[in-house]
């Protein structure tokens, strides 16, 4: 039988949260600057993380949860392991954690329906709502400019509700367009600063249930 997700009507904020990661962790970063702030600071996100997971060893992000006090797990996938099994293990582990949401930022894998049935999910994207899906966004992206077909990309989080590629109804998103002399480089430094302050603000915006207020 399938667990259903826990009701939360009446949980207490701030909300719990589980953070999943491959990477270097920046976006994570941003949260947990946020929830360090003080309480009367307009940028303060009332939430908690309690723990951050990667499915790589070697992700930074590990670090920085670290630094922070918060449990820091890696769960890698076993060789030839299904996805669907792979899945049931993560949520076992996050399960240990209550979350009121999992935020995905930066975690590269496709979660499949055994992880989505359970937890409430957003994921953040570097790309515009029906744009550049999967894999180096930003890349792609920075191609179409210069071949002359866009003039803008941009992030989005969005809801993660089943095992779409990146196409769950959207929580928030907002453009960043291309300059003259752009770098792939500094294109995606002024697309990464956007990314850290949008997903904050879509955590901000939800409810400990992770519906939209």
């Amino acid at each position: 039988m399938t667990e259903s997700r826990p009701s939360l009507a009446d949980s207490a904020v701030p909300q719990r949260l589980v953070v999943l990661i491959s990477g270097g962790g920046t976006n994570l970063q941003a949260i947990l600057d946020a929830c360090s702030r003080s309480t009367d600071d307009p940028d303060h996100l009332a939430a908690k993380v309690v723990a951050v997971v990667s499915n790589r060893a070697d992700a930074g992000g590990l670090a920085r949860a670290g630094r922070a006090g918060v449990p820091a797990l890696v769960l890698e996938r076993l060789p030839g392991e299904r996805r669907a099994d792979y899945d049931r293990r993560l949520t076992e582990l996050v399960g240990e954690y209550q979350p009121d949401l999992v935020v995905l930022a930066g975690f590269m894998r496709l979660l499949t329906s055994t992880f989505l049935d359970r937890f409430g999910a957003i994921n953040l994207h570097p790309a515009l709502p029906g744009t550049f899906p999967g894999l180096e966004a930003i890349e792609r992206a920075f191609a179409a400019w210069q071949a002359g077909e866009i003039d803008e990309s941009g992030v989005m989080v969005h809801h993660v509700p089943d095992e779409g590629v990146d196409d769950g109804p959207v929580i928030a998103a907002e453009s960043v367009p291309f300059v003259e002399g752009d770098t792939l480089a500094s294109f995606a430094e002024r697309l990464h600063a956007v990314e850290h302050r949008l997903l904050v603000d879509a955590i901000r915006s939800l409810t400990p249930t992770g519906v939209p207020s």
